[in-house]
């Protein structure tokens, strides 16, 4: 199984697309390495900096709402997955972005709009993530002290997450 949290990335805003996420210039690449540099690179947001070099050291991303909206393309969770971004929160997610994550062995974790408050008091101050995967618990630690949530997955979709994903998981049950 895939290691789970790390240092935090906070995207504060809603309706994230996948176009943002990966511009779609970028789907005729054969390769998930070589989507690896366009990651976010379209994103609009203040002060954000797609080429800053501590992105290359997140592994989590805390966001808002309706994250991945947009074309239902698996390139977006793609280009997480080959940066080794394996956990995205946020308050709600695109159906189909969702299922991608867990299809490709990641995690999509939702939490309330006030607990997605509470993770982003703890941006600027060095926040990592650790994610307890068997207890569905995930808990933030940075400058701010540390705060810890609990979190549902659907049985379904933590067994493709634990599996590595769809393909792995099939290859196991088929």
């Amino acid at each position: 199984m895939k290691s789970y949290g790390g240092k935090v990335l906070f995207l504060d805003r809603s309706d994230i697309n996948t176009d943002e996420i990966i511009p779609a210039k970028y789907l005729t690449e054969n390769s998930k390495e070589a989507l690896k540099p366009h990651m976010l690179e379209d994103l609009n947001l203040e002060g954000f900096n797609a080429q800053d070099p501590a992105i290359q050291e997140v592994r989590v991303i805390v966001t808002r709402a309706n994250f991945g909206c947009g074309s239902s393309r698996e390139h977006a969770p793609w280009v997480f997955e080959v940066n080794d971004i394996n956990v995205v929160v946020a308050s709600s997610f695109a159906r189909i972005f969702r299922q991608n994550m867990f299809n490709c062995g990641m995690l999509a974790i939702e939490l309330s709009q006030s607990e997605i408050d509470e993770l982003f008091m703890h941006r600027g101050a060095g926040a990592s993530m650790a994610i307890d995967f068997e207890n569905d618990r995930l808990t933030i630690r940075s400058g701010r002290g540390e705060k810890t949530f609990t979190y549902q997955i659907a049985e379904f979709d933590k067994a493709l997450v634990k599996a590595g994903g769809w393909v792995e998981f099939a290859d196991a049950k088929y």
